[in-house]
């Protein structure tokens, strides 16, 4: 694993200066502040989020680098590295970002929590629920209640609905409009046959969060599961209209095409 070296400070504090010669002149102290390093990893780290929002990877890589070098102790610098290299499919360097900040805090939730999310998009369900119980347990971690929704949604992943179900229904407990619980749960309810389960929880999602091509065609199943042809088709050609290269979109002319042939 690549072992991030502590920097060497380059100013020397002069904690007091004498004036030269025989006159009796008083002495006078200076110094020289030191930087604080500490507080540059912080803005650091606030700049690189910023450029990451704006889709600016190369300086946001190189503030975190900084911020690493600034303060080698900074857990959220690691983990924003980690999540930065996972955003590029970069997922060995993200590994070893997130190992080098659990070596600094194995049990802190945020990171925990983080990283059971990296996990999930890599398969590794069962290594993923671990860290989310970190998280989820931890009884001062205030956001608990994300880390139950990714737990669920990461159940969804792994064909575990009921385990899923529990998970993302605590969730929403705590926020009823958590748009990933919301999307889990209507994905729940069309895996488990119950499709007006899937249609409430779909409609729930689209009055808080923009439609995409993952809810449309959750959206677009439960219809058509419910026989409803005017909704499965407007859903369909939204699909269709704005997500043309989607996925989703060649499973709803595969669909079409298959209702053709019977």
């Amino acid at each position: 694993m690549h072992i991030i070296k502590k920097i060497a400070l380059l100013l020397f504090c002069l904690s007091l200066l004498a004036a030269c010669g025989s006159t009796g002149d008083k002495k006078k102290k200076k110094s020289i502040q030191e930087p604080n390093f500490k507080e540059a990893a912080e803005l650091n780290v606030q700049l690189a989020v910023g450029y990451i929002q704006r889709k600016q990877y190369t300086p946001a890589r190189d503030k975190l680098e900084k911020s690493i070098e600034q303060n080698p102790d900074y857990v959220p610098a690691y983990k924003t590295l980690a999540y930065l290299y996972a955003l590029l499919g970069l997922t060995e360097k993200a590994e070893e970002m997130y190992q080098e900040a659990l070596e600094l805090k194995p049990l802190d939730a945020d990171l925990s929590n983080s990283y059971g999310a990296f996990l999930c998009t890599q398969s590794k369900f069962d290594e993923a629920q671990t860290y989310f119980k970190v998280a989820y347990s931890d009884p001062f971690y205030e956001s608990g209640y994300l880390a139950e929704s990714n737990s669920g949604s990461c159940y969804v992943e792994d064909g575990k609905f009921k385990e899923a179900e529990s998970h993302l229904r605590r969730s929403l407990r705590k926020d009823p409009k958590l748009p990933g619980s919301l999307i889990s749960m209507a994905e729940v309810g069309i895996k488990t046959d119950r499709d007006l389960m899937a249609r409430a929880y779909i409609e729930r999602y689209f009055a808080v969060k923009s439609a995409s091509a993952e809810s449309l065609w959750i959206a677009a199943q439960a219809e058509r599961n419910l026989g409803d042809k005017v909704h499965y088709m407007k859903y369909a050609r939204k699909i269709l209209h704005d997500y043309t290269d989607s996925d989703e979109a060649g499973w709803i002319e595969a669909q079409a095409r298959s209702d053709r042939l019977r």
